[in-house]
């Protein structure tokens, strides 16, 4: 199995290896499991004081006739586990963590207790020196509980030493000043850090945490009596956030890293630092920063090649580095790369070595070019700061002296425009071309003088790198390049150069001052453009500063508070209407509208079964443009496959019809329209997925393929258009239009035509619902039926209700017609009603629901217990007057997971239905635009549990896993490729559908010149990750006040899992 990584995921696993240790061999194998953790997590308080107490439980079953252990066991458990070694082991324990200030006098108080047991039984003088010993070592180093050590130290000498006692305690007082004045110094940190420990605040504990490590690395480098205790009380802080808090963040890892690297002045610094950085790595391997550290520091070392090597490998073998981009992969091979360029350049070097660089040096780069392509497709141009690219021309130029073959690779990436453009990479190429022209002899002329140089020696090919920078219309900073030229023609070139140069860049500077001014008359038009929309937002803005929020809340409550009436008009709304897919965004609704699939798509059987999608767009994109794929199903009996093409227009649909009957390679063509071919299905189980939707039809013939929308922005959508191979297939379909699933939902399904797409009704889609605000908390429904009475029939009023049995302070009426409705809206919005001001409005309906919530009131209460007596609306909790306690935020935290990687075309009901086998869900929150679902269960063991069996697993063609909420925030739903209902996706093809863009290469930038009015600087270099929009932060279950939660691994949920199946057994007595 792979190791456990971190404190906890160490504790489950020696759990389980103690549990089955059930014979004399499991328990030294234990013992050396236990030996390994504390070799892994060396500061783990937690793990040190379990492998002692496991070994200190073995040497008492080796003394015990009663404990079941064989007369060979105890004999040769006498050998294994003496009693010497076990007090060692505790000492080693104790020098570990020490100076851990908060937590050391755990171990020390179980260790001084055993100790203390056997000079009791003893009571030897050697044995009373000894304890006296570490006492005195352990009052002079700082810990929390020093008093309660100087107390106990005072019992010992009035029992054993009596005599001693006065002096033994001022020697000690008066030593151990400078241990109290450390821990007086550091108390408010410690005090702070207990205080949100209590409250379960992990993000105050992490920003306190931080401003501690600030705090005492500053401290450790301050002259003061004692350098070496602040040195060690730093390293202690350190382990007590890297076992802890901070044990997967890998910018605490590289502060660690840094600090001990300038803190070891003694010639071994980079071996000491191995261990440390071979931990930072495990625990972060997608860290390009510490690969890079680890690789240095290896070579810096003298670690043989392979050793090294071997590190690299271990970076790669993953796909860890370049799941947030490629910088880490970059930052990974840079230290790789050079430690491969001077090895070679050495002057002991041997040829091994230099025959290692080149093939390294060269498969690094095409390492990182297979990978951004990868990733980005077409869109990868390669490393901005182009750093291996360079560590490969110092290579060449200077070991090799393969001048020619350096120069190739700088036109290479001169070829792409995130290079051509930036001024810095020209004067680096220029600077490299005088380089080589300085190092040549006097004797060696240009190879090309330029006509009039005479005598001259002139370096031609500088001059035309910098020609063809100055060439360059969208460069950065041409002004930089345009200097840099002109001296260098002044300094180089011959009169009749200098003079054409200076010409040139007459007219570019020209030409660059027009365009900043373009640009900038350009963003003063945008402002302009801009301001001038604002004069129309106060009017809307002044309505109701908080209006807009409060609408969503309305939404959102009502909801969760009145979910029968939410969902019949929903489903009132599903039965009555075909809707069309919703777009995404403003932009696409307008290409939505001109949309139109069932007469822009053809069908194309008999093509070859090892074909392509690139292959089918390269053979058709003489007829237009074709939006997608919509299906490309092989076949392997008849060898052959079948596609479906949706060209932009159905002019284009209609010129590939061309094609019928015409040949693709050995392949016949069958190419036909795909009218009528798609049903449009919705109506079925919330459940439904691929296999439902392909049995309910499976007698109606061949699906090509089942398309989802995209739930990111409306989670409550529910249908699918199922595409059949032939007309009678989706005939067929048709027909069951009607059918009564699972005895409660009517089935639709006709043909797809958006020209048919019919009016959305009920109250809401006709206007005829009124939404009031500020509603008197008080206000019974007959009395706003009355009020609203006046001016038309009412059918229905809904105003939601809190827990404590009071109305939220808005309410919905629904009126018989929309002119009801709207003479309700004008006569009684901004009136006064029991002391408040109405605002009535007419419902507009929202297509954003970005967010599918649902909760079960009969189970444990999905809510935090609030923090006093009156919740937020001011109502009294009823958590005790209900006969129950409301759970802590921390205990929902324990007891919620975060689910990732779900598609965002699968709903809360087929999460719902994958998890509830699992065990009791108190809450569910889909979240599609974060490709994840936050999941709260009954308790935390059943959390475990279910975090165990889906973690890894595969639905819906994609892989889940399970992290923290967090995670969940910044995450991106999974895409699935191209539908592919049979046979295997093609490798090619597989490339092309792989994983979603994280981070694009920058664009080009431009560096300012002077330019009129403000705007930002553009600056070079990467660009950050793009994350996707946060929404508000509610004070959802299972996170913490601002929304974060501590992450949990695997071995978290098997620890809770399996810490509460000790739990039931201790109480079922068994």
């Amino acid at each position: 199995m792979a190791a456990p990584v971190g404190e906890d995921s160490w504790l489950a696993y020696l759990d389980e290896t103690v549990r089955n240790a059930s014979d004399l061999e499991k328990r030294v194998h234990a013992v050396e499991i236990h030996k390994r953790a504390v070799s892994e997590e060396p500061g783990s308080l937690r793990l040190w004081l379990a492998y002692c107490n496991y070994f200190w439980s073995l040497w008492g079953a080796s003394q015990s006739p009663d404990t079941g252990w064989s007369e060979e066991e105890r004999m040769m458990g006498h050998e294994l586990f003496s009693f010497g070694a076990a007090l060692d082991l505790w000492q080693q324990g104790y020098e570990a963590i020490k100076n851990r200030i908060s937590d050391s006098h755990l171990l020390w108080d179980r260790w001084i207790s055993l100790e203390m047991e056997l000079l009791s039984k003893t009571r030897t003088p050697d044995g009373v020196k000894r304890i006296t010993h570490l006492y005195r070592n352990r009052l002079v180093t700082p810990h929390l509980t020093w008093d309660d050590t100087a107390q106990a130290f005072s019992s010992f000498l009035s029992e054993y030493s009596r005599s001693e006692w006065e002096d033994s305690m001022k020697d000690v007082t008066a030593s151990a000043q400078e241990a109290k004045r450390l821990i007086a110094s550091r108390d408010p940190f410690e005090l702070k850090l207990r205080q949100a420990a209590r409250a379960g605040d992990i993000e105050s504990q992490k920003a306190h945490m931080i401003e501690y490590l600030d705090w005492e690395m500053r401290q450790s480098k301050r002259n003061n009596d004692s350098p070496e205790i602040g040195m060690d009380l730093c390293r202690g802080l350190y382990a007590r956030a890297l076992t802890g808090l901070f044990a997967t963040d890998d910018t605490i890892w590289h502060e660690y890293v840094v600090y001990l690297s300038y803190s070891y002045q003694d010639p071994h610094a980079a071996a000491n630092l191995l261990d440390v950085l071979r931990r930072a790595v495990h625990h972060c391997p997608w860290s390009g920063q510490l690969w890079n550290r680890y690789i240095l520091c290896a070579e810096e070392a003298k670690l043989a090649f392979p050793e090294i090597e071997s590190i690299k490998h271990a970076a790669t073998s993953q796909d860890q580095l370049y799941k947030d981009g490629m910088e880490s992969m970059l930052e990974m091979y840079v230290a790789w790369c050079g430690f491969l360029k001077r090895t070679a350049m050495d002057a002991a070097a041997g040829d091994e070595a230099v025959d290692v660089a080149d093939v390294g040096l060269p498969a690094a780069l095409e390492d990182v070019a297979v990978v951004g392509k990868r990733l980005y497709s077409k869109d990868f141009q390669g490393d901005p700061k182009f750093r291996l690219e360079r560590i490969y021309i110092q290579y060449l130029t200077e070991k090799k002296g393969a001048i020619d073959e350096a120069r190739a690779q700088w036109n290479k990436l001169a070829s792409t425009p995130i290079h051509a453009d930036s001024h810095d990479f020209w004067l680096r190429y220029y600077m490299w071309e005088m380089l080589i022209f300085s190092s040549r002899p006097n004797s060696i002329k240009s190879p090309t003088p330029p006509p009039g140089a005479g005598s001259l020696r002139v370096p031609s090919l500088a001059t035309a790198v910098l020609a063809r920078a100055v060439a360059r219309t969208n460069i950065d900073w041409p002004e930089k390049v345009l200097e840099v030229y002109v001296q260098h023609c002044n300094d180089y070139e011959p009169p009749a150069s200098v003079r054409r140069a200076t010409d040139r860049v007459h007219k570019t500077a020209k030409e660059i001052t027009r365009r900043r001014e373009r640009e900038a008359k350009e963003k003063e038009a945008a402002y302009a453009a801009y301001y001038a929309q604002r004069p129309d937002q106060p009017d809307v803005d002044a309505q109701s500063a908080g209006e807009s929020k409060r609408k969503r809340e309305v939404f959102q409550q009502d909801a969760e508070v009145a979910p029968e009436s939410a969902s019949k008009r929903r489903k009132n709304e599903a039965e009555a209407a075909q809707p069309a897919p919703e777009p995404q965004s403003a932009l696409e609704e307008q290409a939505a509208a001109k949309r139109n699939r069932e007469n822009t798509t053809i069908i194309v059987e008999n093509l070859p079964v090892d074909v392509t999608q690139s292959k089918i767009r390269q053979y058709f994109k003489d007829y237009g443009h074709i939006n997608n794929l919509t299906a490309l199903v092989r076949d392997e009996k008849t060898q052959s496959s079948t596609a479906l093409i949706e060209f932009r227009t159905p002019e284009e649909a209609q010129s590939a019809l061309l094609r019928d009957g015409k040949y693709f390679g050995q392949s016949q063509l069958k190419v036909g329209s795909g009218h009528n071919l798609t049903v449009y299905v919705t109506n079925y189980p919330p459940a439904a997925d691929d296999s439902f939707i392909r049995n309910l039809f499976k007698d109606c013939g061949e699906i090509l393929s089942i398309r989802w929308p995209s739930l990111k922005v409306n989670t409550h959508r529910r249908f699918c258009y199922v595409s059949f191979r032939d007309q009678a297939g989706a005939a067929a379909a048709t027909s069951k239009d009607g059918k009564l699933l699972e005895g409660r939902y009517r089935l639709v399904a006709k043909y797809s035509d958006p020209g048919n797409k019919k009016s959305r009704e009920g109250a809401l889609a006709e206007g005829r619902e009124v939404h009031i605000t500020n509603l008197d908390r008080n206000t019974p429904d007959s009395e706003l039926r009355d009020i609203f009475a006046k001016y038309g029939t009412v059918t229905r009023v809904n105003i939601p209700q809190t827990l404590g049995g009071k109305n939220r302070g808005f309410a919905f009426v629904d009126f018989e017609s929309k002119a009801q409705a709207e003479k309700a809206v004008s006569e009684l919005n901004n009136t006064k009603f029991r002391n408040q001001i109405l605002k009535v409005e007419l419902s507009r309906e929202s297509k954003i629901k970005p967010s599918a919530k649902t909760s079960y009131p009969d189970r444990s209460s999905a809510s935090p217990a609030p923090p006093s007596k009156a919740d937020a609306e001011g109502d009294e909790a009823m958590g005790d007057a209900m006969g129950h306690k409301k759970p802590t935020e921390a205990e929902i935290a324990a007891r919620t997971i975060a689910l990732m990687g779900l598609p965002d075309t699968v709903n809360d009901a087929r999460v719902h239905a994958l998890v509830e086998p699992l065990g009791t869900i108190v809450r569910l929150v889909l979240r599609p635009t974060h490709g994840g679902a936050k999941i709260e269960f009954a308790d935390a063991a059943t959390a475990g549990k279910a975090g165990l069996e889906l973690d890894g697993k595969e639905f819906e063609g994609c892989k889940l896993r399970i992290g923290s909420l967090e995670e969940l925030r910044h995450a991106k739903p999974e895409r699935k490729g191209a539908p592919s209902h049979r046979g295997q996706q093609r490798p090619k093809e597989a490339a092309e559908s792989g994983p979603a863009k994280r981070i694009m290469p920058p664009p080009p930038v431009r560096r300012p010149g002077p330019q009129r009015g403000g705007g930002p600087k553009r600056g070079l270099g990467f660009v950050g990750a793009r994350r996707p929009p946060e929404g508000d932060k509610d004070a959802e279950a299972g996170g913490a006040p601002n929304g974060k939660t501590a992450p949990k691994s695997n071995s978290d949920f098997k620890a809770m899992f399996l810490n509460s199946g000790e739990k039931k057994e201790g109480k079922n007595g068994v």
